[in-house]
């Protein structure tokens, strides 16, 4: 299971930001997943932070809900789980994500 959310995280961050993670752990405490990743610092994103901030702050949200919607499609075509919310917090200054993943109880 671990190994699965491993590939599927490192798959989607893949296709988005054009590099998989540099750390990945995966804990699973009853119905929600938590992914803990440390992403690489992109070039590109390095630049844009020095030149406007806001629009690096910006560009980060929507690719994080981006991310979101994507992993939600990823887990609902390969499993069976009924996934209530994907919540994801993503620190640029770090390049720290924490992804959880709270499936449906029932």
């Amino acid at each position: 299971m671990k190994r699965f959310l491993s590939q599927v995280y490192n798959k989607i961050s893949k296709e988005l930001f054009g590099a998989g993670t540099t750390l990945l752990k995966v804990t699973i405490d009853q119905n929600v997943i938590t992914l803990h990743a440390k992403h690489p610092r992109a070039s590109r994103s390095a630049a844009l932070e020095g030149e406007v901030p806001s629009l690096k702050q910006e560009v980060d949200f929507h690719l994080s809900l981006l991310f979101k919607k994507k992993l939600k499609e990823h887990l609902e075509a390969d499993t069976n789980w009924n996934i209530e919310a994907i919540l994801r917090d993503y620190d640029s200054f770090t390049q720290l994500a924490f992804t959880n993943i709270v499936l449906d109880k029932n």
